[in-house]
């Protein structure tokens, strides 16, 4: 990956943006695109850059800026913060994190805390952690001083830093999915730099998919284009316990992943799959006989339907502070992306 890109990345992971409060990460992403793009924002808080206006077909590139994270729910008064988890959260990976909430007069940290083993019965020592047993303490001395530091309604993430692995690996909070956010945005510059592209290009940092797809549901509402193609993380299939027969065969390093499933198109999944081949690009196939779970199925149903699919990449870990991805699958779901959508013209058709 050029450094370039690859500082955009670490950018991108670093800025805090969990879902609902984007607009900081979403600002990194827009500066990066006006670079080559002409560049807008909605009411949602989607950032869209756009190549080629007036072009056809129409095609949107989506992947989700937001992450999962923390709110405030209450205060105590011994000055411990109560919260909910913003998105899907496996507790038991909560426990003892370091925390930074968004307020409004900068950012407050904070420890996740919970009762000591120590001092736990012997029936508690048993039980999973649950959020409502957890607490975070940001170090104030009551109830009066905390509710001066933050307010109900606050949001925060995990405080964790890139950590850079062997093999060309990272391991980063928030990979779920700033990853998608900068794959469209690297394969827009990537067609950027073609010649003769004929289509009307549009790359979407969608917000909001964490707690139901809604970002995307907007965007592609608003765009209305003949096809999209939505990029995300799925589960690598390299580590222990994950049944591949259930899964699927997805490593880390093993390139993109192209999803076909009962919701997207096979229109746009066959191309997908020629344009790999014609690259040399390495790839697996991942199969869904429902839903994907991620933004492709709510673009797939906006308006009267859009012709839809999904590139992925390989990710250990996720929804946790420490996912991990291979950065040479990163690129190479942008490197597919644009060879796909530059060898479109203006008498495609996704008509089925």
């Amino acid at each position: 990956m050029r450094d370039a890109s690859y500082d955009f990345l670490k950018r991108l992971l670093s800025t805090p943006g969990p879902s609902g409060r984007e607009a900081n990460v979403a600002r990194v992403w827009r500066e990066e695109a006006e670079k080559f793009s002409s560049v807008r924002g909605d009411r949602m808080g989607n950032s869209f850059a756009t190549l080629n206006p007036g072009g056809g077909p129409r095609v949107m590139l989506s992947g989700h800026i937001d992450e999962i994270g923390l709110m405030v729910t209450h205060v105590d008064e011994q000055g411990l913060i109560r919260f909910s988890g913003v998105g899907g959260w496996d507790p038991q990976v909560l426990v003892g994190q370091r925390v930074r909430f968004l307020t409004k007069n900068g950012e407050v940290p904070g420890v996740i805390g919970k009762k000591a083993i120590h001092i736990m019965e012997a029936e508690e020592r048993k039980k999973v952690s649950e959020i409502k047993s957890l607490w975070v303490d940001i170090g104030a001395k009551d109830g009066d001083e905390a509710k001066g530091m933050v307010e109900i309604g606050d949001v925060g993430v995990l405080d964790r830093d890139l950590l850079e692995l062997p093999n060309g690996r990272i391991a980063s909070r928030s990979l779920d999915n700033r990853m998608g956010a900068f794959v469209v945005l690297e394969a827009l510059r990537l067609i950027s730099e073609q010649e003769n592209v004929a289509a009307e290009v549009v790359a979407v940092a969608s917000v909001q998919e964490e707690i139901g797809l809604y970002g995307a549901r907007g965007a592609a509402f608003g765009l209305d284009p003949d096809a999209a193609i939505a990029v995300d993380v799925t589960h690598a299939t390299d580590t222990p316990g994950i049944p591949k027969n259930e899964h699927g065969d997805h490593a880390l390093g093993s390139g993109p992943v192209i999803q076909r499933a009962v919701v997207l198109s096979p229109i746009v999944s066959d191309g997908l799959v020629a344009a790999a081949g014609l690259e040399n690009i390495s790839y697996t196939v991942e199969a869904s006989s429902r839903s994907t779970g991620t933004d492709a199925d709510a673009i797939h149903f906006a308006r009267a339907g859009i012709a839809t699919g999904l590139v992925s990449c390989p990710n250990r870990y996720m929804h946790s502070p420490n996912e991990v991805v291979e950065l040479s699958d990163v690129e190479d779901c942008a490197r597919l992306i644009a060879a796909y959508v530059g060898g479109l013209d203006e008498d495609t058709d996704f008509v089925r």
